[in-house]
């Protein structure tokens, strides 16, 4: 391990020991998380995927943060996304096991709130299915379009708040790499076995750990622009 990544490592784990150490600390957290969780929604994602985001650029260029890369810009989409996330969770949460009782899996409603079971991890698996292939593809669209954005901008946060041309720049994504990789391999190996687990979770615990999955989405998206580069080159 390099320096560089030992201090950052040491930086990381510094932020987050306290939460483990301190019971009252760790306590007060559930609670306000339990009464505001479309803002700890945004802060979870907003610190946790960016961070993410900063190992992918580890990954793809040997450095956490280079010029024009935009962290804050980035820390507000994600933030965004988090909130998203949290709506697209209690939507599909709830009324996944509605259209599962309704074509006939009896309990399918109670199921998620129930001890592990079976039928519970069969509701979990769907809920999961259901979100991946409806939301996960806008949600990873735009957050494309947002990266693009960004760095076209200098990553600075006025260039941030300038128009979106939206249409120039889907019109000209890589759609190889985004539906060969992003869409096609993801979604089905990695992400909806990881909301499958998720969605066994109690609710205060499932955007946390959706969070925290944004730390190997970082890792993901160093990928599939590291492929990009290299069908460009």
């Amino acid at each position: 391990m390099r320096k560089k990544d030992f201090i950052f490592a040491l930086i990381v784990l510094l932020f987050f020991l306290p939460f483990f150490l301190s019971k009252e600390l760790f306590d007060s957290y559930k609670i306000f998380n339990h009464d505001h969780g479309m803002v700890t929604s945004f802060i979870k994602f907003a610190v946790l995927a960016t961070l993410g985001e900063v190992i992918g650029l580890r990954i793809k260029t040997g450095s956490y943060y280079n010029p024009g890369f935009g962290i804050l810009p980035r820390a507000l989409v994600w933030g965004f996304i988090g909130i998203t996330i949290k709506i697209a969770f209690v939507i599909f949460a709830t009324g996944t096991p509605v259209l599962l009782e309704y074509l006939g899996l009896k309990g399918a409603t109670t199921a998620l709130s129930g001890k592990l079971s079976g039928e519970k991890i069969l509701v979990a698996f769907c809920t999961s299915v259901a979100m991946n292939l409806v939301y996960a593809p806008v949600m990873m669209t735009f957050h494309k379009i947002s990266d693009i954005h960004i760095i076209a901008n200098g990553g600075t946060m006025k260039g941030f708040f300038r128009p979106v041309h939206i249409s120039e720049i889907f019109i000209n994504l890589n759609w190889n790499v985004q539906w060969n990789f992003v869409f096609k391999k993801t979604i089905p190996f990695f992400w909806i076995p990881a909301h499958t687990i998720t969605f066994l979770l109690p609710p205060d615990y499932q955007v946390l750990f959706a969070a925290v999955l944004g730390v190997a989405l970082g890792s993901i998206l160093a990928f599939a622009n590291k492929m990009e580069t290299k069908e460009l080159n």
